[in-house]
């Protein structure tokens, strides 16, 4: 006899689900928050934290190597690998542990710390055990995505998760992929010392950007790496102390040899709701397994709400928190609030650094007049100060009614220059507000201006 526990909200995922399992527990409801682990979701445990804390002594390296430009010589005595990893994991525990005794002096809240699949609309079973909500979140997930390739699986590979737990960094990487996991990971171990070679399926690195950022990337990083666009990883074998990966170029057909100690594969995710099981909830999901939902992450299930990675939109940690508030919001209100994840900004933390808000240049084209304005680092003082020569901002504007409709930054401290458009986008604010405020001189923010001062009809 199966036992059944009843309860007013069901949240299935422990990331961005968490801000529900407090909201609920503020109102003195019965929560049950299920998740098969890590404790504190994908950011915390696999993602932008680890992964940011590596990048951050990266950057450091690079800095030291890139002072030549500004006549310092400086060389990069030696770099402690363990400790380097040793702090990121310190950093990932300490938060970890922070929840675990969150968890434990909470009234109200079970923790189900496994993997659970759907029976019924909102129940789900595991170990046994039923639970049952009269509301359900599901913030599940998403996990690395493992292509066919010929002997993957005798030879072993790295994923976002295991690469982690290096304790030496190889001597040499081949990176499958090409996007923001695969060229983050680049930067991070071509700054320690590794060999590394980045193979990518599609004919641009970081493909979901405009494309003369993605080709002043793949420029910057072929120096200090190999880089090869356009192929993809078929067949992996045992060689030597490493493997021998063989690649197929698309276009051509032709084929070419890799040889490296270890492999990364960063060739995309695919969400948790085979595990979930949601088709016997009667959730409907899109070809690739993503939950469907409406402006207000409705399912098609009354009383069921997703977000986060497992609805395959905008999958930043940032977003996932936003759209958690609007769910719960829309779960208590009869006015509902739509979300618009189209102004969702996006860093990527490799080297040189690289943010992005609202459409590129291609997309604006198709349904509005536009106007474009760029400007380089260099053009104005603080850029020349440090040196920055191929750095730029590119920002496009609907002519008739003169809104941003997109903003595209490659160079250092791009993630944090994007804010102010990003600001002003939000509020649906014209691009001359971001002309009201006075900028400190020199400062890099003038590089924003400088692009909007600069809007012209860009014609190809």
């Amino acid at each position: 006899m199966t036992q059944e526990k009843r309860y007013d909200v069901v949240v299935i995922g422990s990331g961005s689900g968490a801000a529900i399992v407090d909201s609920a527990l503020l109102q003195g409801q019965s929560v049950a928050m299920i998740d098969r682990g890590p404790l504190g979701g994908t950011c915390l445990n696999v993602g932008c934290i680890p992964t940011k804390i590596l990048v951050a002594s990266a950057d450091r390296v690079m800095e030291v190597r890139e002072g030549a430009k500004l006549g310092v010589h400086a060389d990069v005595r030696s770099i402690d690998f363990p400790a380097i990893m040793g702090r990121m994991r310190a950093i990932r525990e300490r938060d970890v542990e922070h929840i675990r005794h969150g968890l434990r002096h909470v009234e109200g809240l079970d923790y189900y710390p496994e993997v659970a699949h759907f029976v019924g609309p909102r129940t789900l079973e595991m170990d046994g055990r039923r639970v049952t909500g009269q509301r359900v979140f599901i913030v599940a997930g998403a996990r690395p995505h493992v292509p066919p390739i010929r002997g993957i699986e005798e030879v072993g590979y790295l994923d976002n998760a295991s690469i982690l737990e290096l304790d030496e960094a190889p001597e040499s990487l081949l990176i499958a992929g090409g996007g923001y996991i695969a060229c983050e990971f680049a930067h991070f171990f071509a700054a320690m010392g590794t060999r590394v070679t980045i193979v990518g399926r599609n004919p641009r690195l970081v493909p979901n950007e405009e494309p003369e950022i993605s080709d002043l990337l793949r420029e910057r990083l072929s120096e200090r790496m190999e880089v090869h666009v356009g192929y993809e990883v078929v067949e992996v074998a045992r060689s030597g102390n490493g493997l021998s990966a063989v690649a197929r170029h698309g276009p051509s057909g032709a084929h070419r040899r890799f040889e490296a100690q270890r492999m990364l594969l960063a060739t995309g995710r695919v969400p948790n709701t085979d595990l979930l099981q949601v088709e016997r909830a009667g959730i409907a999901t899109d070809e690739r397994g993503y939950i469907r939902v409406d402006e207000y992450l409705r399912t098609n299930v009354p009383n069921v709400w997703a977000l986060g990675d497992v609805i395959g939109v905008q999958m930043f940690k940032h977003s996932a928190n936003r759209a958690a508030t609007y769910a719960w919001h829309n779960s208590q209100h009869d006015h509902l609030a739509a979300l618009d994840l189209s102004l969702t900004p996006h860093a990527v933390f490799t080297w040189p650094q690289i943010a992005s808000v609202g459409m590129r240049e291609a997309e604006a084209r198709r349904g509005h007049d536009i106007l474009v304005g760029r400007a380089a680092y260099d053009d104005v003082a603080r850029g020349l100060a440090i040196a920055e020569e191929d750095a730029f901002v590119k920002v496009i504007v609907d002519a008739e009614s003169e809104m941003i409709l997109g903003c595209h930054i490659i160079g250092p401290e791009a993630s944090t220059l994007i804010q102010e458009v990003v600001n002003v986008m939000a509020r649906h604010e014209e691009a001359g507000t971001l002309g009201v405020a006075m900028r400190i001189h020199p400062a890099l923010p003038e590089v924003v201006a400088a692009a909007l001062a600069n809007l012209h009809r860009h014609h190809h």
